[in-house]
């Protein structure tokens, strides 16, 4: 017999992989959060933005990881009405210096979308490393982005507030 899972007291409802991510794989990956994730907002654009986000960050793991594994996390937490997506993966030292000035100016920007429309200026003809999925995120996804490094261990979470109608 089958015994429902109980919904955690705290309200908060999140999902976890760990993977090898290619191109191919966080396109399916942002279809399974946009549809995961409008039973639980209710709000496409909400839901779209946080889709987006999961890519984004994927995307920038497939093109900096130094070992290939990415852990994604995707988090609802209903009672603070936050909802945060976070990854981590090894990185080399190029890498992480870069990611490291990227979201300082990024962070330090009094205007996401002047920030972002000045970062796709400057990086036209050269968009290998140019930031502008983490630059996006922020600016379309209104989301904080911050950064953590442990080592060659990389993470970077996107976080927003939001209003999610958690469906049981």
């Amino acid at each position: 017999m089958m015994t429902a899972i109980p919904q955690p007291s705290d309200n908060r409802v999140y999902l976890e992989l760990a993977f090898h991510p290619t191109v191919v794989l966080t396109t399916a990956v942002r279809r399974f959060v946009s549809n995961f994730y409008q039973q639980l907002l209710g709000d496409l654009d909400a839901t779209s933005r946080l889709a987006m986000a999961a890519q984004e960050l994927l995307e920038n793991a497939v093109k900096y990881t130094s070992h290939g594994e990415t852990m994604l996390r995707i988090e609802l937490d209903g009672a603070a009405g936050i909802v945060r997506i976070h990854t981590s993966n090894r990185s080399d030292a190029a890498h992480i210096a870069i990611l490291e000035r990227l979201i300082g100016e990024m962070r330090a920007a009094p205007d996401p979308f002047a920030f972002y429309q000045g970062l796709l200026r400057s990086t036209m003809h050269d968009v290998e490393g140019s930031g502008l999925g983490l630059a996006r995120i922020r600016c379309e996804g209104d989301m904080q982005v911050d950064l953590s490094i442990d080592g060659d261990l990389v993470a970077v979470t996107a976080w927003a507030h939001t209003e999610p109608r958690v469906s049981s």
